[in-house]
């Protein structure tokens, strides 16, 4: 059995699965076992190819620890580029919602740096769900489960300031070429964005001019490859839309406004 006054037997252990920062996730292991037990199984679940965050219990996102269960989408450090865009772009919203919001990060990331806004989040998956309940409470925010727009409380219809979107973006036919964390403890309607990776991103679109408010903005993450599509869809679908990029995070984020 592994033990905590043993960094060395862990930091081999983690090398020797492929960790390529071992070292680093190590001393995030060893800080975060609580006993002897824990310490073992979770570098044996890391070892087995879990995501990191997902044996730790949390990720560190937007200056927040965010809570993540097994099988709950892990928020992505890139993804802090769309909450620094959303707050740039309406730094006194009161109402915001978080579209396939896996663990809830990015609501929680605008609750917290939002004075007092009403913060709502949904996804299809009830473990995302009950995942991002925990990440908003401590903000007064709600999480709802259904399916985009169905999920939402009727109230902030035409009331939305901001309106993120981190839909599944990856096109059906290259998921199984994502890495093994992903592909393989991550679930598949978090990824799975249809034939050309789209389809979601053009149902939030196509619905956005219901639910924002005059001046509010739809954000969402793309790919270099899906942007000038995603920009176009933002279009098609009646908004003002442009892109932003982030060369230091490799992110790329589509913006629109309602003309």
């Amino acid at each position: 059995m592994l033990s905590p006054s043993s960094p060395s037997a862990v930091v081999s252990a983690l090398r020797a699965a492929g960790c390529v920062f071992a070292e680093d996730e190590a001393e995030l292991i060893l800080a975060t076992a609580r006993s002897a037990e824990e310490l073992t199984s979770m570098v044996d679940r890391r070892v087995a190819g879990l995501p990191l965050e997902q044996v730790l219990g949390w990720a560190e996102f937007h200056g927040l620890r965010i809570h993540v269960e097994p099988g709950v989408f892990v928020p992505r450090r890139r993804t802090e580029f769309l909450v620094g865009q959303a707050l740039a772009q309406a730094p006194d919203a009161s109402v915001v919602v978080d579209l396939c919001c896996g663990s809830g990060a990015l609501g929680a990331a605008l609750a917290a740096a939002l004075d007092g806004a009403e913060v709502h989040a949904a996804d299809i998956d009830p473990a995302a769900v009950r995942c991002a309940r925990r990440n908003l409470a401590p903000f007064g925010g709600r999480a709802h489960e259904g399916d985009l727009y169905d999920a939402l409380p009727p109230h902030v219809r035409g009331r939305v300031d901001v309106l993120m979107a981190n839909v599944p973006y990856v096109p059906t036919a290259e998921v199984p070429l994502l890495p093994a964390e992903a592909r393989d403890h991550e679930p598949l309607v978090a990824l799975d964005g249809g034939a050309d990776g789209l389809d979601v991103l053009r149902r939030v679109a196509a619905g956005a001019r219901e639910w924002l408010a005059p001046g509010g903005c739809l954000l969402t993450e793309t790919s270099e490859r899906q942007a000038p599509a995603a920009v176009q869809a933002f279009a098609d679908a009646g908004l003002t839309a442009r892109l932003a990029v982030s060369e230091e995070l490799y992110a790329h984020v589509v913006i629109g406004e309602l003309p």
